[in-house]
């Protein structure tokens, strides 16, 4: 007999209770769920059950896989504890699901098992209809994945997962779906960041032309006073003859008229390097502009390309599907036609050789693009940053010019 993967000693039989034969009670209560007709060894094996209110579970009771029609409970091949969810309380109906690893399955054959739920006085409480053990067909080609999972001791615990190419060729699928649509909402934010940049810089340029009109009516304000100034001045020392003001008196007039012409022309030369910088300014934004709808477009050619990577991929699975019905196809006509198998062996061998370097070399492709993919992924994740970056830098210039425009309107 072989002992469960999972517990490291075999059910103590007394002689008495080995000899019982196994028979169940006329109201189940337990009930198996989802049994295969057929199992691969190379796997692990999911037992599905159900205990309902009527069943007294004890920590006791076990499932084994048992030959159909054994006529002891010491028969069995291989078991494991009936284990309840945490929380499990007496007299409620409850789902479980209970494992049986690859290394203690049986080998690959005609023989029909069954699972046995025993519970610890020896009553059978259930059993299963027949199943078999089998290899996979060459159509069937299997991959093994490994996952870890944690055990009850906090540790965690390596599983090797056996799966079919066609349900990891629709994993990887749908796994490069999910990358496309993250890809695609990072682009709609970076568009809406790049709105709300287009409309702040629209903002920022309609403040920046108030000033500049503000700036201009003082400048014109200011030439028209130097203007009236100057037209003071000159006919002050036209009519200086005529004047019966005493020498100080223009003298100290004609001090003041200079000294407001001074301050007025001062006054127009800061406000035309203001106009320049504002100009400066307004042409720096606009290349920011310009740089974040270029970003844009690359983001958009991006997204582009990887749709047609995701198409691509697509045809592939299909492509692979279709070559694997057409596999199974052959293969069934060729098990009807038994007076030819000895003749078409060799054929059959030749083709499972192409068959199976086909099916390396897809594998291959797909890996190549699984890393292709990771490596755009890594781009996309260096050009997110960078924009971060850039936008943060954009914001902080911006806070400084607008706190050196305020500063000096307060001037």
């Amino acid at each position: 007999m072989l002992q469960e993967a999972t517990e490291g000693h075999h059910i103590n039989f007394s002689a008495e209770y080995a000899q019982l034969p196994i028979t169940m009670e006329k109201q189940p209560t337990v009930v198996f769920h989802n049994v295969g007709q057929v199992y691969f060894p190379q796997s692990r094996v999911e037992c599905h059950y159900s205990l309902t209110s009527d069943h007294r579970w004890s920590s006791s009771d076990w499932i084994g896989i048992f030959e159909v029609g054994c006529t002891s409970r010491k028969q069995y091949h291989t078991y494991t504890w009936a284990l309840v969810p945490e929380g499990y309380t007496e007299g409620t109906s409850v789902n479980c699901c209970a494992l049986f690893y690859a290394s203690y399955l049986p080998r690959p054959s005609a023989v029909e098992y069954q699972f046995i739920y025993v519970e610890k006085m020896g009553k059978v409480c259930a059993r299963s209809r027949p199943f078999t053990f089998r290899a996979p067909k060459p159509l069937e080609e299997l991959e093994t994945l490994e996952e870890e999972r944690d055990v009850e001791d906090g540790e965690e615990e390596d599983l090797l997962l056996v799966i079919t190419k066609a349900q990891l060729l629709q994993g990887q699928l749908d796994e490069s779906l999910k990358k496309q649509a993250d890809i695609h909402l990072a682009l709609d934010v970076a568009k809406e960041e790049a709105e709300k940049q287009k409309e702040d810089s629209r903002k920022a340029r309609v403040a920046w032309e108030l000033e500049r009109e503000a700036m201009k009516q003082e400048i014109s304000e200011l030439r028209a006073n130097m203007k009236h100034n100057c037209e003071i001045l000159k006919k002050i020392e036209g009519n200086h003859k005529n004047v019966k003001y005493s020498q100080e008196n223009l003298t100290s007039e004609l001090s003041k008229l200079m000294v407001e012409k001074d301050e007025s022309e001062q006054r127009i030369q800061e406000l035309e390097e203001d106009i320049k910088v504002l100009n400066d300014r307004e042409k720096e934004e606009t290349s920011e502009l310009e740089r974040l709808k270029e970003r844009v477009k690359k983001m958009s050619s991006q997204m582009k390309h990887d749709e047609e990577k995701r198409k691509c991929l697509q045809r592939e699975y299909e492509a692979a599907l279709v070559e694997v019905r057409g596999l199974q196809d052959r293969l069934e006509a060729s098990e009807h036609v038994a007076e030819s198998l000895r003749r078409e062996l060799r054929e059959l061998g030749i083709r499972q050789g192409h068959t199976n370097t086909e099916l390396h070399q897809a594998r291959l492709q797909v890996a190549q693009l699984t890393l292709q993919l990771s490596e755009e992924n890594l781009v996309l994740r260096e050009e997110r940053s960078n924009w971060t970056l850039e936008r943060e830098a954009y914001k902080h210039a911006a806070e400084v010019r607008l706190q050196q425009s305020t500063y000096r309107g307060g001037k």
